[in-house]
């Protein structure tokens, strides 16, 4: 059997963990929806929603969903009557897409979007995939207008011990089985190591209020299982 780059114990870097990240998503796509239904008990649906909602541009907007994996937040976005756009870099989950939306698959550290071209953009669950995160958020504020708004979704750390304890036990031990399961066994030992690439929450919001987006937040969801950051392109 041939060794994937994410069935090590040790993080794929640089232009290994991009081929890494595109092999994996594209193994997991066909289960991925099931599987985080299930791992998160619908949490993620919830989570989703309260991205759309804090990222409060009017009907119509154009905004793109980044590393959108099979369109659940473009589901949610056009729900909320705006205009999403699917970006990601894997074939196969743009392949198992159901939300009927412009998909484009691209590397959205260097998008195929003039400048200044969209009102908002959204990226769920995908930080800690990328290469270079400071490069991620200076594109989002080149191409969203001035006056539009990000919302970024990814895991988090809790901050109260307890539910730090409970999450890393469940996130380290019982996901993995969950994944090996019903879908990729490696795939699924990799994603809860990979929340070691995320820098701490202070230095997330600085990197993007460097880049543009002046007003940049944080916010914790579900006790700190998720973070949520927002901002305006000043």
């Amino acid at each position: 059997m041939v060794e994937r780059s994410w069935d090590t114990e040790q993080l794929p870097e640089g232009e290994e963990k991009v081929q890494a990240v595109r092999q994996m998503f594209d193994t997991i796509a066909p289960r991925y929806d099931m599987v985080n239904r299930i791992m998160t008990f619908r949490l993620d649906v919830r989570w989703r929603k309260k991205a759309v909602k804090r990222l409060a541009l009017p009907s119509g907007s154009t905004v793109i969903d980044l590393a959108s994996g099979t369109g659940d937040l473009c589901i949610d976005l056009a729900k909320a009557g705006m205009r999403p756009i699917s970006f990601d870099l894997s074939y196969g989950m743009l392949a198992a897409d159901r939300s009927g939306s412009p998909r484009v698959q691209a590397d959205i550290l260097r998008l195929p979007l003039p400048d200044s071209s969209v009102d908002g953009a959204t990226c769920g669950f995908a930080l800690r995939n990328l290469l270079e995160l400071p490069a991620f958020f200076a594109e989002l504020a080149r191409v969203v207008r001035p006056g539009g708004r990000i919302a970024l979704l990814d895991v988090g750390v809790p901050h109260n011990p307890v539910i730090r304890w409970g999450n890393n036990i469940y996130f380290g031990k019982v996901v993995p089985k969950i994944g090996g399961l019903l879908s990729d066994g490696p795939a699924y030992r990799y994603l809860p190591k990979s929340v070691a690439y995320l820098p701490p929450r202070a230095e997330m919001v600085q990197m993007l209020r460097d880049a543009g987006f002046t007003d940049a937040e944080h916010f914790q969801l579900s006790g700190g299982l998720t973070q949520l950051m927002v901002g305006t392109r000043r």
